[in-house]
């Protein structure tokens, strides 16, 4: 078996998967399977927007797109799925944010916003890894969740297969029956 990492952004790591050139590919994405792929969806957050203390947005507790509007965006590249979905959501309700920054890790946008060059868009568990410097308000309309999913063409190969079982089971919620006995003995 041979193993090997390549870092892209999510549409690009799709294309490989379609082509067969990939595997499996760990993605963001703004729907839960790609066409034509398999998917195990391993996290579904919402959006937020994070800024720092003193930022106007700052003592809100929640806000909308539009909220934004007066305000630069630093944000994931296009590709991405986080980048997607929150494009999508802009794109349904008619509007244009001025989009200041692009970085495609996490740690570099929340960076940005530190230094006050713009909002963050990020999702609610990137937003957590910066609580001590940053305040996370949830996008209140924007329904769609960012997900971040495994994805593959085929699982024909041992190895591939085996990696899902354990993906399966890694990333699945407790089974009823695991819910009913930690119930049972609370």
């Amino acid at each position: 078996m041979e193993l090997s990492l390549l870092e892209d952004n999510s549409d690009r790591l799709v294309e490989g998967v379609r082509a067969g050139a990939l595997d499996l590919a760990l993605i963001g994405a703004a729907t839960a399977t790609p066409d034509g792929l398999g998917a195990l969806t391993i996290i579904s957050e919402r959006l937020v927007a994070a800024v720092p203390s003193g930022h106007p947005l700052a003592e809100r507790q929640a806000i909308s797109l539009r909220d934004l509007g007066a305000y630069p965006i630093v944000c994931m590249p296009p590709g991405t799925g986080l980048r997607t979905v929150f494009d999508r959501a802009c794109a349904a309700q008619g509007l244009h944010p001025a989009i200041a920054l692009q970085a495609s890790a996490a740690d570099a946008i929340a960076d940005l916003a530190v230094r006050g060059l713009g909002v963050a868009v990020l999702s609610e568990s990137m937003a957590a890894h910066h609580r001590d410097r940053l305040t996370a308000l949830p996008l209140d309309d924007v329904e769609t969740p960012a997900l971040l999913a495994l994805v593959w063409k085929s699982a024909h190969g041992p190895a591939v297969r085996e990696f899902l079982r354990y993906g399966r089971r890694a990333f699945a919620g407790p089974s009823p029956a695991d819910r009913a006995g930690r119930e049972a003995s609370s």
